[in-house]
């Protein structure tokens, strides 16, 4: 009766800390990509460590390999382990990592090693939040509210793009060089710091608990959350006995075993999730980690007022997932996310025709940019939301895990194809055909939904992908394998 139980619960002001606690990983990444895209170029400066072009646009490369392998090495532990143990060892690893980038100190072969070592080190504590994070966000919001909640979430990663950007913009215009970019690195794990006492305070994942068989911790755990919603003067209603299930838990599943469920037992899912987090991700790596050599190149802006305009792009893809996330609840999930992915790419091809022709300038293509996002944004904490819950409890975080691999390492030679479509900003016709590219990936994605999309709003995650250890569960029907519900 677990899931019934959590799913049944009124908001309170436990589901508040749990948000503000958990939601914090996405912050950290925004902020930490973002102060890193803002020293790089000062970093090469002789002032700081004077690196190279090359050596400092490794960093960023460093750091996403580092979350790849953090997603899929700690989803793994987190389906192994539990939730609550991995979020705090994630967020721990990220802290050590950040403040250690902070300390170097020279520009000889061992400090390159140590400096690339520590942004290892960071990416794989943010990717390892992720698995962790959304999971356990999933499996401890009521059903009701867990698709606004978690698009909200992922959204706030913007949130952590515009306080990098304030940050390193304030510190280098106000503290010598070669002090601002040490604690540009250190914002970050200062939020970390403070927000780590508060995860302590968070119980495990009751549904990952008895699914792994332990039943009296699990009670503990529900037991907890009941209190802490009723001390607030909540009233709890009735659990529904048509929810309950049989268990009898699984074998850990690896990453092999995990491939051959989802593809060839779960086919049209892995599609879709895979579709989702690709077209989204391509998108975002084509623009944001370009949207500087754009403004410099075709406008002219100057690098001192650029953070400016990057500032104003962040805004909008923060307010798509705030202002839109409760439509995927009511709305639903198939007609938002598909409305999304397709609107955002008919506004980019309508951009690109408008950019192709001259018409723009910096202002009117961020003003664009924002209108693009605000939905694309949307959508695409919608893509993180769709892989975290559209797959069996037991394989949650791997399942995470693995998708948000096959993103980035799918879309990772975005920057580098649309960098060599700008050049010296002489040819805008080029561009113009990447940013078609760019739109017609969006409407693939918003196409697939149509066809592979999952109804999930309002449904405990049980209904959407039955667990592989319930058994005789009353009224559900299989579908794509012995895995799945009808959805």
């Amino acid at each position: 009766m677990i899931p019934a139980r959590i799913d049944r619960l009124p908001w309170s002001p436990f589901h508040t800390r749990l948000v503000v606690a958990l939601g914090v990983a996405w912050i950290l990444d925004g902020l930490e990509i973002t102060v890193a895209s803002s020293v790089a170029d000062l970093l090469t400066e002789r002032d700081t460590l004077a690196l190279s072009s090359a050596a400092a646009g490794g960093l960023a490369t460093v750091y996403l390999i580092g979350q790849v392998v953090g997603a899929l090495y700690f989803g793994r532990l987190s389906d192994r382990l539990g939730r609550r143990n991995l979020f705090i060892v994630t967020l721990a690893i990220y802290l050590v990592g950040s403040g250690l980038t902070a300390l170097t100190l020279g520009n000889g072969p061992g400090w390159i090693t140590f400096l690339y070592l520590t942004r290892f080190i960071a990416g794989t504590g943010i990717g390892g939040e992720y698995a962790a994070i959304n999971s356990a966000i999933d499996e401890l919001i009521p059903a009701k509210y867990r698709g606004r909640v978690d698009i909200a979430v992922n959204g706030t990663y913007w949130g952590g793009a515009m306080l990098g950007t304030l940050g390193t913009y304030v510190l280098l215009n106000q503290v010598s060089l070669g002090i601002a970019w040490r604690l540009a690195f250190l914002i970050g794990p200062v939020l970390g710091l403070v927000i780590i006492f508060v995860r302590r305070n968070l119980p495990e994942s009751p549904r990952w608990q008895v699914m792994n068989g332990k039943v009296e911790e699990a009670e503990e755990s529900i037991k907890f959350i009941e209190n802490e919603v009723e001390s607030s003067g909540r009233t709890l209603p009735p659990v529904d006995p048509s929810k309950a299930m049989e268990l009898t838990p699984a074998e850990k599943i690896g990453y092999w075993e995990l491939t051959k469920v989802l593809f060839r037992e779960l086919p049209t899912r892995s599609v879709y999730g895979a579709t989702l987090m690709i077209t989204q991700s391509f998108l975002y790596n084509a623009i944001f980690f370009t949207y500087t050599l754009v403004l410099g190149k075709f406008y002219g802006v100057p690098k001192e007022t650029q953070p400016l305009y990057l500032i104003a792009f962040c805004i909008g893809n923060l307010l798509g997932p705030l202002l839109l996330g409760h439509l995927f609840d009511t709305v639903g999930r198939k007609k938002m996310i598909s409305g999304t992915y397709i609107l955002s790419g008919a506004l980019l091809a309508l951009t690109a025709v408008l950019f192709n022709a001259g018409a723009l300038t910096a202002t009117t293509q961020t003003i664009a940019w924002c209108v693009i996002f605000f939905f694309a944004s949307a959508g695409a904490s919608a893509a993180y939301l769709t892989v975290s819950e559209i797959f069996p409890l037991e394989v949650r975080a791997k399942a995470i895990a693995v998708f948000f691999a096959i993103a980035q390492l799918s879309a990772s030679g975005a920057p580098l194809f649309y960098g060599a479509l700008i050049g010296d900003g002489t040819k805008p016709f080029n561009l113009f055909i990447g940013y078609l590219i760019g739109a017609a990936v969006m409407i693939i994605g918003g196409l697939v939904t149509i066809a592979f999309g999952v109804s999930a709003e309002g449904k405990s995650l049980e209904d959407i992908a039955t667990p592989f250890a319930a058994r005789n569960r009353p009224g559900s029907t299989r579908a794509e394998g012995s895995a799945l519900p009808t959805s």
